[in-house]
């Protein structure tokens, strides 16, 4: 009973967070637990610590916790304030920014370490090319030379452009597709054409 009522204030928060503005929040409601276990299926301790984008209620942030991940060994990136309040309610031990994550080459987050993964809960396709370029970016920069960057999309191909993964040296693979989310999403892993050359 006490975990439906989280989901519903959770959806609550999330409405009123769409409502507040559109392009800023991708989604109605939040990640299912099936979209979080594909996003986080490829990551593990050895890949600590990880960086999150857009956590929004924690949905993968948890999904990350249930893996193995020590909740110390996450840096959470989120802008909008009611949500910064709220994860840091849920994962008091995890480093919790709040930030755009427009402007993660400017945060330093890791003490001079590389994050092994980037889980991004960011709704790429409601951003200009010029804004999902600095994202991205900043969070290869960030990233260890095998880390890879996770995203989910509710389109039918990588929200990625093209000419944006090319400019970085960058491939998308699509990881898989969950029916079970509302609304259907699929996942891609993005990560360097040339890890030696990070």
């Amino acid at each position: 009973m006490k975990r439906n009522t989280s989901m519903l204030s959770d959806q609550a928060r999330f409405l009123r967070a769409w409502m507040a503005n559109p392009l800023r929040v991708a989604a109605l409601t939040p990640s299912g637990a099936s979209l979080a276990r594909l996003i986080t299926s490829e990551i593990g301790v050895s890949h600590a610590p990880i960086l999150e984008l857009g956590p929004g209620t924690g949905v993968f942030t948890q999904a990350l916790i249930d893996r193995g991940i020590d909740e110390r060994d996450l840096t959470l990136v989120e802008f909008d304030e009611t949500f910064v309040m709220l994860l840091k309610k849920r994962f008091p031990r995890a480093n919790i920014v709040h930030a755009s994550a427009v402007r993660l080459s400017g945060l330093r987050l890791f003490s001079g370490v590389k994050a092994g993964a980037v889980v991004s809960g960011l709704g790429l396709l409601s951003m200009s090319p010029r804004t999902v370029f600095a994202i991205l970016a900043g969070a290869f920069a960030g990233l260890g030379p095998s880390g890879a960057f996770y995203q989910f999309t509710y389109g039918p191909r990588c929200p990625i452009e093209r000419p944006i993964l090319d400019r970085l040296g960058l491939e998308s693979r699509r990881l898989g597709g969950t029916l079970r989310n509302l609304p259907p999403a699929a996942v891609y892993r993005v990560a360097r054409r040339d890890p030696l050359s990070a």
